[in-house]
């Protein structure tokens, strides 16, 4: 496996990322089985594993820890934090008060004195970034956290945090975290150029945008989702975008056939072609499911493969904005008039 720079902080990190979401009652309560994916994944090269406090409410993390006793020093562990973790309004979000008191929850469940990187799930309108910039750079000036990163911002919220940590002197984030697919690429418009301007890693989500890039879910097949198999805006087939989604890829695996690939593998190379992309997480509930992704660490996709993807989903563009789960309401014609 062909390793690569994260961002100018000097590390070198694999073109797969594993995500850990699926590690518990969210995917695979089989822990052992989690536990296997982990170390087949290692083995394979991959040498980021990504979690969240969230995930499961800290099984995820807890099933990490686990799989990583006697290999901790192998792997560049990533977390994050924001979400809600109880009904507790204080027990989530960006504040100093959380974020000391959820690392060391997180350091437990994980079974290690630090992380390599700890991101903030999710920007908060209603926490000033140098609040959560303050906590986090004293975590890095503890060696509890090796580097700092966002998930989920725009390209705005990015540029501000790189300023109020150059304003502050404070531990900047050397990464950003967002979704992007061949049916989400919204993050082309302005994501993906800023963090290349800010030398910034990527870690992107999603690059099977949910599974509709599987090839499990073609049009007219008994298999395509519906809504009550996948609740949520996303997956309601009465919506005309899905609908449109559907055409989309259709159109996409008859490409990847002419290619010689599966939809799957051109989904996960495409999004790891891109020159601003560092690596792409995949998230396995299985390890059948972990194999699929492999070889799509060693594909690069022709100049003639990409320029029909381009024909059939234009550059910068999100097939369904349901799909665009990331700071863009500052981007919507309401957000502009109120």
């Amino acid at each position: 496996m062909q390793y690569r720079p994260l961002g100018r902080t000097g590390v070198q990190v694999s073109p797969l990322t594993l995500g850990a979401m699926m590690f518990g009652p969210w995917g695979n309560e089989d822990r052992e089985d989690s536990i296997r994916i982990v170390h087949r994944a290692l083995d394979a090269g991959i040498n980021v594993v990504d979690t969240a406090d969230v995930y499961s409410a800290g099984v995820s993390e807890e099933i990490v820890g686990d799989a990583l006793a006697g290999r901790r020093d192998d792997v560049f562990l990533a977390s994050k934090f924001f979400m809600p973790m109880d009904d507790d309004p204080n027990h989530r979000g960006g504040s100093r008060r959380w974020i000391v008191r959820e690392v060391e929850s997180t350091l437990r469940r994980l079974r290690t004195d630090h992380l390599d990187l700890y991101q903030v799930h999710r920007p908060s309108p209603d926490t000033d970034v140098t609040e959560t910039l303050g906590a986090l750079t004293n975590l890095v000036r503890q060696g509890k956290v090796r580097y700092i990163g966002s998930s989920s911002y725009s390209g705005s919220q990015i540029v501000e945090a790189q300023w109020a940590s150059r304003d502050r002197n404070l531990e900047r984030f050397v990464t950003e975290q967002p979704p992007y697919s061949m049916l989400v690429r919204g993050i082309e418009q302005d994501v993906l150029p800023t963090v290349q301007r800010f030398g910034m890693g990527t870690f992107t989500y999603s690059p099977l945008s949910g599974g509709w890039l599987s090839g499990r879910w073609r049009k007219g097949a008994a298999s395509a989702p519906t809504s009550a198999a996948r609740p949520g805006a996303r997956f309601d087939m009465s919506s005309p975008a899905n609908q449109r989604k559907l055409d989309v890829v259709e159109d996409l695996a008859l490409l990847a056939d002419e290619a010689g690939l599966s939809l799957l593998e051109m989904a996960i190379a495409f999004v790891i072609n891109h020159p601003g992309v560092t690596s792409a997480i995949v998230g396995p509930r299985t390890l059948e499911q972990l194999e699929s992704y492999l070889p799509a660490a060693e594909l690069t996709l022709p100049a003639d493969v990409l320029d029909r993807i381009d024909e059939i989903v234009a550059p910068g563009v999100t097939v369904n904005p349901d799909d665009d789960s990331y700071g863009t309401h500052e981007l919507t014609p309401a957000a502009r008039r109120r």
